[in-house]
């Protein structure tokens, strides 16, 4: 079965290409166009809704990191990097980027340093981004320094798309468990207790206890919802003070298995960033003072503060890092010091703790499910006990 793929494509004079082929995969549209000495920077399949109309959903950082792959094709390709700022510009569907990459491109064309461009627009571009293609400039390897963004930010983008897929089905899941237990204590068993107190008698214990829960639920719901804003607001005030948040920061990493979850999060971001800086040529001191903001937890960050200080006095940066990486990352990292490959072991470090990551987050969701089912059955469970013995109480009473 054949597919009609819409692909742009760089030439060898730099010239870009846009058209359509059927083919039957993907793989095969690239084959056809490496024989026609054609460079692909985007093949996509066209589906009922027009590849360009999916590109015009696009968000921010998806867009950023098919620019960034799109200039590395380009680049590497032979294009010049005006013509190659001018196809990002113009082709990514996200307008508030291409006003950016206009300006740039403006900037760069008046003699300034694509980096001093770049960092102009924060929004869109982080230090890391710009310190990177900084070190490009000076090296002379542009197209190499956008390679391994392109890469980073894929790796980076599906981390976190992973991360929150992940956490997604348990908040499903936990949210079914409170509606059903909302509907179950709110409307059935408060009808329920109007049939047995017709009838008269003693109650069972449980169907006091379900009786006194649907109370709360339906005549205390505002006081709880008042609880709930007012517990909300006190929390937000107090995480807004930097003592307090960093106390949070501190208890989270103390979790037994929390804090080593995110512990491992962050060492793979943290990781990942320093390889990618160093890889670039910049200096450890300044590429670990940009990797510090790839984390997120203050007790972390301070960890990596303390390194960056270390190595500003002559010291070694595992040894700093002692107690901020896990013992694995310290000593694969203590190894890439002593042997001159600091960047190549960060970069296998934030390999083995992504895919560690990931197990975990597949470990979690298998888990979930089952608890939640458990959850919600035991008190469907406990209804249906409470039922039965009510009505069994009943059929007693008439006989």
């Amino acid at each position: 079965m054949t597919m009609r793929y819409r692909y742009r494509a760089a030439a060898a004079s730099g010239q870009i290409v846009e058209g359509v082929l059927q083919a039957p995969s993907r793989q095969r549209v690239l084959a056809e166009l490496q024989r026609q000495n054609l460079y692909p920077v985007a093949v996509d399949e066209v589906g009922g809704t027009g590849t360009e109309r999916r590109v015009r959903r696009l968000g921010g950082r998806a867009a950023l990191t098919l620019w960034t792959r799109s200039t590395a094709t380009l680049l590497g390709a032979g294009v010049p990097l005006d013509r190659a700022l001018g196809f990002g510009s113009g082709h990514l569907g996200h307008e508030g980027l291409e006003t950016a990459l206009k300006d740039v491109r403006r900037a760069v064309r008046n003699g300034g340093a694509l980096a001093e461009a770049l960092g102009r627009h924060k929004r869109y571009f982080d230090p890391l981004y710009v310190a990177t293609v900084s070190a490009g400039e000076s090296t002379g390897a542009l197209d190499t320094v956008f390679e391994r963004l392109a890469d980073h930010l894929e790796e980076s983008g599906e981390l976190r798309s992973q991360v929150r897929s992940a956490l997604i089905y348990p908040a499903l899941m936990a949210c079914v468990t409170v509606i059903g237990t909302g509907v179950l204590l709110g409307f059935v068993v408060p009808r329920f207790a109007d049939i047995m107190a017709d009838v008269g008698g003693q109650l069972p214990l449980t169907v006091r206890m379900l009786m006194a829960a649907s109370a709360v639920v339906t005549k205390g719901w505002w006081l709880w919802l008042a609880l709930a804003a007012g517990g909300a607001f006190a929390l937000r005030q107090a995480l807004s003070r930097p003592d307090t948040l960093r106390r949070w920061h501190a208890g989270r990493l103390a979790l037994p298995w929390i804090g080593e979850f995110e512990r491992k999060y962050l060492t793979a971001r943290f990781a990942r960033t320093l390889g990618l800086l160093l890889r670039s040529g910049l200096p450890v001191l300044p590429a670990l003072r940009i990797s510090r903001a790839s984390a997120s937890n203050l007790v972390f960050q301070a960890g990596v503060d303390r390194a960056t200080a270390a190595v500003a006095e002559g010291g070694g940066v595992v040894a700093a890092l002692a107690g901020t990486l896990p013992p694995l990352a310290s000593q694969m990292l203590a190894v890439g010091e002593e042997s001159g490959q600091l960047d190549a072991l960060s970069l296998r470090v934030a390999d083995a703790y992504d895919a560690d990551v990931r197990r975990t987050l597949r470990t979690m969701v298998a888990l979930v499910e089952p608890a939640m089912i458990l959850i919600f059955g035991t008190l469907v469970g406990f209804v249906a006990l409470a039922m039965l013995q009510a009505i069994y109480g009943i059929n007693l009473n008439a006989f």
